[in-house]
């Protein structure tokens, strides 16, 4: 058997040292010295299991190729490679400096290894040597070199050269449109993505998945259906990104139907379910109501990470399965997968709704100790709410006091909310304030406050703190909700007549209102508080 049918077949470094010894013992390596070494070399950087010193595979690839006699262009190459693969970018850049002052050239295959090298070190400069060493070299027009350079501008978000080089270039294919569009997409520009998107030649399913992407990040979650939609009328095979996106989509939307018509799409075409798919399907069935369904996809699911547990953890938080969401935390950590602020956040706030506080703040206090978890500002804010609910008002005051930060407008409105519910006035005043003075603008606070005051009878305030609603610098956040009859997405915002039935349903609003008032005696007081609400 040859050395390169060996090299192949080598799986781990340990295979790969003992090919390499063989071929010393017996005197064979100094046969071809250099195609022996090459090929070693070259099989280091294709293994499939990744060794784990990162730095000994490096100094074992560099000491192979130290005793490479004359290295050529390829062995170069090779050696940037093995750099850039296992992210030691800054010598890679010096491997090639070194080929430089060798005069050794370099080839198409150089550049992409070195520009990937420049975006690993994060240095748009660097980039922007190592195209000018590309203009020089005459391999700009390499269609392989030139797509590397449009993607290293839009790792750096500098879409004004991606786009020069785009334009500056004949040789483009539907790589290059949507290594472009998914530039546009990071920089949350899906109106230039979708103006690049509109002008292709030529789509395939990467260039629909990226775009519709694009729209489910920029939270244009209609945008992302009809896309979605637009695509599967082409029978264009979606990949797992436009499909976790669609999913997403209609869980925001509320689109049930759309969203089952997804999955089973994804059952009757047996598309493997990954890690990320199941994730998007958890998410998906949590967050429109069917946790049990989401519970089923989660259980059957063979590729479990860190997203999908975190995806099961807040979706048994949103539906107040406190005791569920522990139990399924500490499978988590027995399974090996490390927590990270997403998990602690789903199993505090289910903790909060179903009032374990004793267990919440022992998974609070064991954050950073046990797991390394720094604690956020969303992590008080959770706490601050629990306690509040619980009623444990002096409680919240003291972990805010001797927070590390100050309090954000979470941290004091989850005190608020249980001084609401507990009729603490005096800490409310307090917590309100803070409130105010973060986000003067929010209208929300002031609802609160009048609540609080017009649960003890404080009517004065009450009218005071309406007044100040009134008063035309407070923003008042209009109320948005979704209904979906016989296939038709319904949408009504608080404040506006444009649904074309409007007259029909406030006629039957206000006769169950008037129906309401005949039947319950109403305190005068509280008439007068719904008629200032």
């Amino acid at each position: 058997m040859t050395l390169n049918n060996l090299v192949k077949q080598c799986k781990t470094i340990k295979q790969i040292h003992q090919i390499h010894a063989h071929f010393i013992t017996t005197g064979l390596v100094f046969l071809s010295p250099s195609h022996t070494l090459k090929t070693i070399l070259y099989a280091i950087t294709t293994l499939k299991s990744t060794p784990p010193s990162i730095a000994n595979l490096l100094n074992y690839a560099l000491s192979v190729f130290n005793k490479v006699p004359y290295p050529s262009t390829f062995c170069y190459n090779i050696i940037i490679r093995a750099h850039t693969l296992f992210s030691s970018p800054l010598n890679a850049l010096l491997l090639f400096s070194q080929m430089r002052s060798l005069s050794i050239p370099p080839d198409f295959h150089s550049f992409p290894f070195l520009l990937k090298a420049c975006s690993q070190l994060s240095s748009h400069s660097l980039a922007q040597t190592i195209h000018s060493q590309a203009v020089k070299s005459g391999f700009v027009a390499d269609l392989f070199v030139f797509n590397s350079l449009v993607h290293v501008y839009c790792v750096f978000l500098r879409l004004n050269d991606a786009n020069k080089v785009f334009d500056e270039s004949s040789y483009r294919d539907v790589v290059s449109y949507n290594t472009l569009i998914d530039g546009y997409v990071k920089a949350r520009d899906v109106g230039k993505a979708r103006e690049l998107f509109n002008t292709m030649p030529l789509r395939d399913s990467v260039s629909w998945g990226t775009l519709i992407a694009g729209y489910a990040r920029c939270d244009q979650w209609d945008k992302a259906i009809q896309l979605f939609d637009e695509m599967m009328e082409l029978d264009i095979r979606p990949d797992n990104i436009a499909l976790v996106s669609a999913l997403s989509a209609c869980a925001q939307l509320g689109q049930l139907d759309q969203g089952r018509r997804i999955h089973d799409y994804i059952v009757r075409n047996q598309i493997r379910v990954d890690s990320f798919l199941s994730t998007g399907l958890v998410d998906f069935y949590a967050k429109s109501g069917y946790i049990d369904t989401a519970m089923e996809i989660f259980e059957s699911s063979q590729d479990k990470n860190l997203f999908t547990w975190n995806a099961m953890l807040v979706g048994l938080a949103m539906h107040g399965s406190g005791k569920l969401s522990l139990v399924c935390f500490s499978r988590m950590i027995g399974a090996g997968i490390t927590p990270d602020g997403v998990t602690f956040l789903g199993v505090l706030v289910g903790c909060s709704h179903a009032g374990l506080i004793d267990e919440a703040r022992k998974l609070f206090d064991e954050m950073e100790s046990v797991y390394g978890v720094s604690k956020e500002l969303k992590h008080y804010g959770c706490m601050a709410d629990l306690l509040g609910r619980a009623g444990l008002i002096e409680e919240a005051m003291e972990m805010i006091k001797n927070m590390p930060m100050g309090g954000d407008v979470f941290v004091w409105s989850g005190l608020l909310g249980g001084c609401r519910l507990h009729g603490n006035v005096e800490v409310a005043e307090e917590a309100a304030r803070h409130v105010m003075d973060l986000k003067p603008e929010d209208g929300g606070v002031y609802k609160i406050m009048a609540d609080v005051y017009a649960n003890v009878e404080r009517w004065e305030d009450v009218v005071n703190i309406r007044r100040s609603m009134d008063s035309g610098k407070i923003k008042k956040n209009a109320g948005c909700s979704f209904i979906q009859l016989n296939g038709v997405m319904h949408e009504f915002v608080a404040g506006y007549s444009l649904h074309p039935e409007t007259d029909e349903i406030y006629f039957v609003l206000n006769g169950i209102r008037k129906h309401q008032l005949e039947s319950f005696s109403i305190n005068p007081e509280i008439i007068f508080f719904l008629i200032l609400s």
